[in-house]
């Protein structure tokens, strides 16, 4: 890693999470660019998921309940 490179993510540790969240965010597009046909895929499966939960399809899991899943 050079001088620079180390630099910069010496100060971009120092930065409030939601400032680094950007960085990342901004960083991985530049690797992956948007794909407007997968984002379009994925907004109806959400819009689908939030109109079964708000028909009483199906629940709400809590974060804990998702870890635990995976901790077994």
């Amino acid at each position: 890693m050079s001088t620079d490179t180390q630099e910069i993510l010496v100060r971009a540790l120092a930065l409030p999470d939601t400032e680094k969240a950007h960085i990342v965010d901004e960083l991985l597009t530049s690797l992956t660019p948007p794909d407007d046909q997968l984002d379009a895929l994925w907004r109806e499966e959400v819009e689908d998921r939030i109109a079964a939960y708000n028909a009483g399809e199906i629940r709400a899991v809590s974060l804990d309940e998702v870890l635990a899943k995976y901790r077994k």
